[in-house]
């Protein structure tokens, strides 16, 4: 591979061609999830080659801090551009949608027996959709494919999910869609802002940054911005499409959902919003703030009401999230590092969270607290990996949320301590949940008969993929911070 080798336009567009290629499969449902299986395995051995190349400075032609970049003109008279760039912040989503799409792929590998071509290859169209996201630095591209993404989620929930399916997926796409449609007019605006004071009509996010905004004017953009992403953080009191398209999604789904899709409101918030917009951000600093610190909290507390195991984890990913606003928000080098990184944990534990819980669906097709307990002589290792995997959640020093939520914490309070406050009792109520699931579903009293059987060689494997990589990031996390290193600087000098 040479520097013109096109590896960034191949991890966006190679799971899109193989969504085609599962298509062509359509006569052996065997082969469709053996194809979408290489192709997952594929698109992240390709991750290794920007790996490899990360260590570079800059790339030729391309912003600062970019060691990667592709640019190509498009659509030329509205100076819109086909243009990819990575750094060490996309260096580190790409990897982590790469490594999510190969678990949901086995996670449904048995779960799935309807429709199973056109499953797997909305999956892998969904995923080049995300890669997309991480990967575009124009802002009509990033805004094309940022809406792509959702109309693969859109179906998975609607046509695989449980209970009240369509009520859930249309709720999720007109919840997400027309928070969409502001941002948009605020792009077009900007567009014109910035044409206007330099004759050059450009949705280029790097010559977008040396627009003039006057605050006034900013404020309303950066909210249009605020309030996109934040529907799909999801931010209080945005979230309440969030719980109801978990509960009915299928495994997978919830999986992509939580560990992928909640990361791109996050993503937009630091590469567009805040650079775009720094004075209006910082002048809205309180807004997000509050918002966090009460998403914290309120998150946890609610998750402790549930009896539903899928609907519990998903208010506790209104909690986790929370702290990567609260990083954001606080907008210092140690603060950011703890968002991403936050982004990184919960994306690994949430995401085998859901997986597990959709692994005891299928033996007893219940997820009420109250049909377990005591299953921690009966399943061993499935309980192992159980007790795991809510301790990473809950942040126990060791495992990897515990790195990610510390530097937030430190970082948010040098810069506010009332806010670091609030979200370190916010930790507290995360304990009172988990413990709790723990112990009503691993050591309770038995509620009624089961018959469960421990994982398969398969699942054991996917979760044993999953807990190594919490138990190496929360033990040695300085790879994955050294890669954010950079991007932070460049982007905490913005005031």
């Amino acid at each position: 591979m040479t520097p013109d080798f096109p590896i960034l336009t191949l991890l966006v567009f190679l799971p899109l061609l193989g969504s085609l290629l599962v298509f062509a499969c359509w006569r052996s449902d065997t082969l469709v999830r053996w194809v979408a299986l290489a192709v997952s395995l594929v698109e992240l051995a390709l991750c290794a080659w920007p790996l490899a190349v990360s260590d570079r400075v800059a790339f030729p032609g391309a912003p600062a801090g970019f060691f990667l970049f592709e640019d190509a003109t498009w659509i030329e008279r509205f100076g819109i551009r086909y243009t990819l760039g990575m750094d060490g912040i996309s260096l580190v989503m790409v990897l982590l949608t790469a490594f999510i799409t190969v678990i949901a792929v086995l996670v449904s590998w048995e779960g799935i027996k309807e429709r199973v071509p056109l499953f797997f290859a909305l999956l892998l169209a969904m995923q080049s959709g995300i890669q997309g996201v991480f990967l575009s630095l124009d802002l009509f591209l990033f805004y094309l494919f940022w809406e792509a993404m959702l109309i693969p989620m859109l179906f998975l929930i609607g046509i695989w999910g449980h209970g009240r399916r369509v009520y859930s997926a249309v709720k999720f796409f007109l919840y997400t869609f027309l928070g969409s449609l502001l941002m948009l007019v605020a792009i077009i605006t900007l567009y014109l802002m910035h044409g206007s004071q330099t004759g050059n009509y450009t949705f280029s996010l790097h010559g977008m940054l040396n627009t003039s905004v006057p605050l006034g004017i900013g404020v309303w953009l950066y909210a249009a911005f605020l309030l996109s992403f934040a529907i799909k953080f999801p931010l209080f009191p945005l979230h309440t499409w969030l719980p109801d398209a978990h509960t009915d999604a299928p495994t997978a789904g919830s999986v992509i959902l939580a560990s992928l899709l909640l990361k791109t409101g996050a993503y937009g918030l630091i590469r567009f919003a805040y650079p775009l917009f720094p004075e209006a951000a910082h002048a809205m600093t309180p807004v997000l703030y509050v918002a966090a610190v009460f998403g914290i909290s309120y998150g946890a507390w609610v998750a402790f009401a549930q009896e539903d195991m899928k609907r519990l984890v998903a208010y506790s990913s209104v909690s986790h999230m929370g702290f990567v606003a609260l990083g954001i928000a606080a907008w210092s080098p140690v603060a950011l590092s703890g968002a991403l990184m936050q982004m990184v944990n919960h994306g690994i534990t949430t995401g085998a969270l859901f997986a597990m819980v959709g692994m005891l669906d299928e033996r007893t097709q219940s997820r009420e607290i109250i049909t377990y307990g005591g299953i921690w002589g009966k399943v061993p290792v499935l309980s192992f990996f159980f007790l795991m995997f809510c301790m990473a959640s809950a942040g126990l020093p060791g495992l990897n949320n515990f790195i990610g939520e510390f530097l937030v914490l430190v970082g948010t309070f040098r810069v506010s301590p009332a806010a670091a406050l609030g979200a370190f009792l916010g930790i507290v109520l995360t304990l009172v949940y988990t413990v709790r699931l723990v112990q009503e579903v691993l050591f309770g009293k038995e509620n009624k008969p089961l018959e469960l059987k421990d994982l398969s060689l398969r699942e054991a494997g996917v979760l044993a993929v999953l807990g190594l990589s919490a138990v190496y990031l929360g033990v040695h996390p300085g790879p994955v911070l050294e890669l954010l290193k950079a991007p932070i600087e460049l982007l905490t000098t913005v005031k």
